[in-house]
């Protein structure tokens, strides 16, 4: 956390607001993002630079519930971006969000196989069969609760060899093929493009997650915070964001 913190701080240190409502965004902005997120936000990120000239977007992915956790310990940021309004709900609930979170996208599970998909899964059922080594994300993060929400709507009973910390770690033991399965998100699989074979199952529909986005209350540049999240709630930032996998809010 303190790690966190300190790459927020070097971040946020170079901004340097706007002068005012209607002025041209400059300095840099810190936006705190879900793991997931990454692949569309970087891209988002260059954007909104190329059509700012003189400001930085600087991300910190990861966890929201670890993010949630540096926002209301006093990293400084601009913006987050949560997987769950459940994780954001951290957030407002400490008076740490400058207005009420829109959402933006959502976001459903499959699993992701090995290429090839060799083990022949077709369903959340198959994940239980012997000798399969399943990750999870940890529950609190927002996939894994997502996921424990899945499993309880097929009636199954899964215990994975580990929890992780974020999506991107738990896809990340198929892509080194230290699991034979992952529990993620689509778009997660759409990123790993050939890494992977994704897995859609119906048990999915029941844990769609939302993904909300605020301005926090003591963003170092606010400004510049406003219009990349007009960016991103904009026709162009939703076209990226629905190329990658996500579901329009």
């Amino acid at each position: 956390m303190a790690l966190l913190a300190l790459s927020a701080c070097s971040s946020s240190s170079e901004a340097s607001p706007g002068s005012g409502e209607g002025s041209q965004p400059s300095g840099t902005i810190t936006v705190f993002a879900a793991a997931s997120l990454e692949e569309s936000f970087t891209k988002l990120g260059k954007t909104f630079e190329r059509e700012h000239p003189g400001t930085k977007v600087s991300f910190s992915f990861g966890g929201s519930d670890t993010l949630a956790a540096g926002i209301t310990g006093g990293a400084p940021a601009d913006v987050f971006a949560a997987a769950s309004p459940a994780t954001m709900k951290t957030v407002t609930d400490r008076g740490d969000a400058a207005g009420p979170p829109t959402t933006f996208v959502r976001n459903r599970l499959e699993i992701a196989t090995l290429p090839g998909n060799p083990d022949r899964i077709s369903s959340l059922k198959d994940l239980t069969k012997s000798g399969l080594k399943v990750v999870l994300c940890d529950r609190t993060v927002p996939c894994g609760a997502a996921a424990q929400t899945a499993l309880k709507a097929g009636g199954i009973k899964l215990t994975p060899v580990s929890y992780e910390q974020d999506v991107k770690s738990a896809l990340t033991k198929v892509e080194l093929k230290e699991a034979d399965a992952a529990v993620v998100y689509r778009t997660d699989v759409r990123a790993a493009g050939d890494r992977v074979k994704g897995v859609p199952f119906p048990e999915s529909a029941d844990a769609v997650n939302d993904y909300p986005i605020a301005l926090l209350k003591n963003a170092p540049n606010a400004d510049a915070a406003k219009a990349f999240i007009a960016l991103v709630k904009s026709a162009e930032g939703q076209k990226v964001l629905n190329r990658a996998g996500f579901l329009k809010p």
